[in-house]
């Protein structure tokens, strides 16, 4: 029987990350490369500095949404980027698109029940720019290395 699919990872700068985990930033912008549906999770996984999933957060919305502006103006101070960086974030985006592609829209996740682990756990494989799924006994396995109450019972 085919593993549920409860879960995604993305590789994102720790520095971005402490905003969520430790500000208390809840919407996570991203181009939009995997099915994302209310009730996942994202575990966050700090690339370059750590490398290693830190924390996680459970999605409470999911919108796609092609402009920039649109998402600064109706997000403002809850984005975990500022309104500069999620600019830039899209002028470095343009200069990647395939000639004749339409480029995908932004994935936005409204982010609830943020906690950041108190042990890093690193993964077994590498985790493309694009993410991936995570699945449950990949999480449960996150979950009891991470030092976590849901991976300890």
């Amino acid at each position: 029987m085919e593993e549920k699919r409860i879960g995604v990872t993305f590789p994102v700068p720790k520095w971005f990350l402490d905003r969520i985990l430790e500000e208390g930033k809840r919407v996570f912008v991203k181009p939009s490369t995997l099915r994302v549906q209310p009730g996942m999770k994202v575990v966050f996984y700090a690339s370059r500095e750590g490398q290693a999933w830190i924390g996680e957060a459970e999605v409470e919305s999911v919108e796609f949404i092609n402009n920039v502006e649109e998402i600064i103006r109706k997000y403002k101070d809850e984005l975990f980027l500022t309104a500069k960086e999620l600019r830039d974030y899209e002028r470095e985006r343009q200069k990647w698109h395939s000639r004749g592609r339409r480029p995908r829209p932004w994935m936005v996740l409204k982010l609830k029940d943020i906690r950041k682990y108190s042990k890093p756990v690193k993964p077994p494989r590498f985790i493309a720019v694009s993410g991936r799924y995570i699945k449950e006994e990949e999480y449960r396995e996150i979950q009891r290395k991470s030092g976590s109450r849901e991976g300890s019972q």
